[in-house]
């Protein structure tokens, strides 16, 4: 299906996407009906893998793009045009998608389109922070280090992106250890061993009997506790693409006593570095700030960040609206205030972020080492309950026996 890519106002909100329809029209009519204000809508070119491809090409991950930035940069500064470079690039990519990507870029460009023109075709690589970095570079100059610039962004985001993974990749191992052993022992090797108390259920101890009957449990209904369980992820995330699930997980992140702080440092990291690299790159105030609402990652910041937007455009200073917020501290709304009356907003924004990024780091360690013996803990309970249930029955026969 053809794909239109659209610029609306909605709620005084400048947002840019891309939707698909059977035609124009009826790209205008769905848009219509959410209640947006249509400023521009043109058709856009979205790429699709071949049938063999799909199975086995996804789109092109943030780290191919940065490299790709980072490449076209040196080139570039080398003197080679940038349809030579496209082209040179696209020869290298081990990414199919991408290559074809790329040469059609090449193709945009050889006819006459900017370069900003052929990347805003192809939404779903190059996001509209980048593609209005690029565009503020052509207007004014410093194309090579404006490429350096947005691939240091991307670099960055890969890195905190890693750190989270990491920092949650050993609990999730040692939770699926300690549930997966316990499973086993509760379903396969407890009920081998009972044979030999046949015959004796009320001479066990209780702590025995209670894991009996839960062994017992798991192996006749373990068919419907494993669709209830699947049920419910699946209705887990039903609920969170949803509005209201989306924004009551969002609310949780920053309401759990362990995670809420290094959610806290990402998102203010995340939002004010994005917002520092578009007002240094030149791009407009109300696109900086529309731009920083969509990439923000928790819709209680995205909700901020429109707050600040409806401000500014009725002739706010940014500190302004944020300083009705608890989600910034006010410290941080207190610099971005002085970042605005010296002229200094990007770099003020830059060191902001910067700090909350070593922050992320440092919290990251401290959430990391306080789960990692809680989660041993906890498995080492479960474990150790599962051997004393076993054990303590033979000590009680053994005592029976020897009277």
């Amino acid at each position: 299906m053809p794909g239109f890519r659209y610029e609306t106002n909605q709620a005084g909100l400048t947002t840019t996407g891309v939707v698909q329809a059977a035609s124009l029209a009826a790209a205008a009519e769905a848009l219509h009906a959410r209640g947006a204000v249509i400023l521009d809508l043109s058709p856009v070119e979205i790429v699709e893998p071949s049938r063999f491809n799909a199975a086995l090409q996804f789109r092109p991950a943030t780290r191919d793009v940065a490299n790709f930035t980072s490449q076209l940069a040196v080139m570039v500064r080398a003197g080679i045009s940038i349809r030579a470079a496209l082209e040179g690039i696209a020869e290298q990519t081990d990414h199919h998608r991408f290559k074809r990507i790329l040469l059609r870029m090449k193709k945009d460009v050889e006819d006459g389109k900017s370069f900003s023109e052929a990347l805003r075709r192809f939404p779903e690589c190059f996001s509209p922070l980048y593609v209005n970095m690029v565009k503020a570079s052509e207007m004014s100059g410093g194309f090579p280090a404006m490429l350096d610039r947005i691939a240091g962004y991307l670099i960055q985001q890969i890195e905190t992106r890693a750190l989270i993974v990491g920092a949650m990749t050993y609990p999730a191992i040692i939770a699926f250890m300690a549930v997966s052993t316990t499973i086993f022992l509760l379903m396969f090797v407890l009920p081998r061993f009972m044979v030999l108390f046949a015959g004796k259920e009320p001479m066990l101890p209780a702590p025995t009997r209670v894991l009996l009957w839960v062994s017992a449990f798991l192996g006749n209904y373990w068919a419907v506790l494993l669709l209830l369980l699947l049920s419910a992820v699946w209705g887990g995330i039903l609920v969170l693409r949803t509005d209201r699930g989306r924004l009551a997980f969002d609310r949780l992140k920053l309401a759990a006593p362990l995670v809420r702080k290094m959610f806290r440092a990402l998102y203010i990291s995340r939002g004010l570095h994005t917002m520092g690299q578009l007002v240094n790159a030149g791009v407009p105030i109300l696109d900086t700030i529309a731009i920083t609402s969509e990439v923000s990652g928790n819709v209680l910041y995205r909700q901020m960040w429109r707050v600040v937007y409806s401000g500014v455009k009725q002739g706010q200073r940014i500190s302004v609206p944020l300083q009705n917020s608890s989600l910034l501290p006010r410290a941080v709304v207190q610099m971005i205030s002085a970042g605005e009356e010296s002229g200094r907003l990007g770099e003020v924004l830059d060191e902001i972020s910067d700090f909350y990024t070593r922050e992320l780091k440092t919290v990251i360690k401290t959430v990391t080492s306080l789960i990692e013996p809680a989660m041993i803990i906890v498995m080492g309970s479960i474990v150790g309950f599962i051997a004393s249930s076993i054990i303590l029955p033979i000590f009680k026969l053994s005592q029976i026996m020897g009277r």
